[in-house]
């Protein structure tokens, strides 16, 4: 028999036994939680799903805000073998029967304030059997149970043993965010969480027990479990939670009274506080902060530590991959690049036929490690184009230098061909960000009444700012190639975005063809 591991004890049940118990583990607006506390509540909770009904390996898809809920559910219920699965809050009911359906769940948990569309799940979802709600307004709904949070938390199961899973135990289920429309389950082990722990949180963020860490990033989606749940609880140190949508007015308010030490963001957050009215001062506490999600530009790196004096650590993660995997490091960063290799990850770049390129190279970018996924839920197509033996193929084209440094180029599929030569959209949006009056870029391919591909560009403006077609493309007119000018520019309010920040370029891509303005000149 494997030797016994659940995260759930790896994560809490460890400090309390070494006598830290009364240490804060959960720092938000209700107050603060220990790590003492914290464990009785995975154990009642464990203790009421059990009661409901919840056996080993059964799913328990997870509707719910940033909260102390929402970390013990999470846990409670990979305490029992069973396996959570939390999903992003902004989906529709639609959205949220079909991840149900997927996953075959026979309960929910929702938060209060998403009992309305959740109830969905109770009501439709042909194999929901109970839905749990946080919150006082119980959902009226004629198929499944429906129970009161209160009413779960039974008090019964203090001392509620784990059940006896092991490292490679079925974990928790992760749904894509889903850039290219269509969301799939990463299939995780309860022992993956342990491992990003061992490479990323303690190689590159050194995390200590006196830190506190909050990210802007949800709970629902990989790097924000990692963030806000798996490092901080490993290291027995606070997580702050904040259960409402992110802006830069409330961020201030957090740090103001919680006084992180570790901040974590994605870029189009960063270029939000960097657009806001924020006293020069708000990153005080922040010994350290982290972008992921998307390539963070060097221009978006300097204008936040000239503001604020901290710097950003620019990495790059995946769903699949749990947490960051290339990094840039403390004392080592090179702004514009992801960075080099997180410890205990492999990379490689090979070319269109699967040949290792080495060197310095352009090419697909593949990894391994430890933390990866088994592969994607009743998904063996997908699966076996992203999982090929012990490697993960990643869908994102990079370049590596001489000296190990890797850049973001685009995803597989986002390359721009002009004129016969390959156009990165990340380059020309970097470009892009430094015109002045420029708040976001991106960048698509699209094709003229040639039916020749040619770059278009999406700006959001700053705020106040009025940008006028022409003169960003003289702008672009003396940086850039010429194959490489954006050859439509479009200013709009906003760009379309995934929960976890990124842009979502297929729909730009159909924009850009209904785009009317007449294309700037060559």
């Amino acid at each position: 028999m494997p030797e016994p591991f659940n995260a759930s004890v790896y994560l809490v049940d460890r400090h309390v036994e070494a006598g830290d118990g009364d240490h804060v583990a959960i720092r938000c607006q209700e107050g603060e939680i220990t790590y003492e506390s914290l464990l009785a509540r995975i154990c009642d909770v464990a203790s009421g799903l059990e009661v409901l009904g919840v056996r080993p390996e059964d799913r328990v898809i997870l509707v719910m805000a940033d909260s102390p809920e929402l970390v013990v559910a999470f846990l409670g219920a990979m305490r029992l073998g069973a396996v959570p699965i939390p999903v992003n809050t902004m989906l529709t009911s639609a959205e949220l029967l079909k991840l149900a359906e997927n996953s075959r769940a026979r309960f929910a948990v929702t938060s209060g304030s998403f009992s309305a569309k959740s109830a969905v799940l109770a009501d439709a979802a042909p194999e929901v059997e109970h839905l749990v709600v946080v919150g006082e307004s119980l959902p009226e709904v004629g198929t499944a149970e429906v129970h009161a949070w209160k009413e779960v938390m039974t008090g019964t199961g203090a001392f509620k043993a784990p059940y006896a899973t092991w490292d490679e135990s079925p974990g928790f289920w992760l749904y894509t965010s889903g850039t290219t429309g269509r969301q799939r389950g990463a299939v995780h082990r309860h022992v993956d969480m342990k491992v990003t722990v061992e490479t990323y949180a303690d190689t590159v963020l050194r995390l200590r027990p006196s830190d506190r860490c909050f990210s802007i990033a949800k709970l629902f989606f990989a790097y924000g479990l990692g963030n806000s749940l798996t490092f901080p609880l490993a290291a027995g140190a606070s997580t702050v939670l904040d259960a409402e949508p992110p802006a830069p007015a409330s961020v201030l308010g957090t740090l103001r009274s919680h006084e992180p030490t570790l901040f974590f963001g994605v870029p189009t957050f960063y270029a939000a506080l960097l657009a806001s009215d924020l006293p020069d001062d708000t990153f005080r506490s922040v010994r350290y902060a982290v972008s992921a999600g998307e390539p963070l530009p060097a221009p978006l790196f300097h204008r936040f530590k000239d503001r604020f004096g901290v710097e950003i650590l620019d990495g790059i993660g995946s769903t699949e991959a749990l947490h960051i995997f290339i990094s840039n490091k403390p004392g080592m960063i090179r702004p514009g690049t992801t960075g080099t290799p997180v410890e205990g990850y492999e990379l490689r770049l090979v070319d269109d036929d699967g040949n290792v390129l080495e060197g310095a190279a352009v090419g697909h970018l593949e990894l391994r490690g430890d933390s990866t996924a088994v592969g994607y839920w009743c998904d063996a197509t997908s699966t076996r184009w992203s999982f090929r033996g012990d490697w993960l193929h990643t869908g994102d084209v990079y370049s590596r230098a001489e000296d190990g440094y890797y850049t973001y180029l685009s995803r597989s599929d986002d390359m721009i061909k002009a004129g016969g030569i390959w156009v990165s959209p990340a380059e020309v949006e970097s470009v892009l960000l430094e015109c002045p009056g420029v708040l976001e870029a991106a960048v698509v391919g699209f094709l003229d009444d040639e039916d020749l591909e040619k770059p278009a560009a999406f700006l959001v403006p700053l705020p106040g700012e009025h940008l006028e077609v022409d003169a960003v493309a003289e702008f672009c007119r003396e940086r850039l190639a010429p194959f490489k000018r954006p050859r439509r520019i479009v200013v709009t309010e906003e760009l379309p975005k995934t929960a976890t920040g990124k842009i979502q370029r297929f729909k730009l891509r159909v924009l850009v063809t209904e785009a009317t303005r007449t294309p700037p000149p060559a």
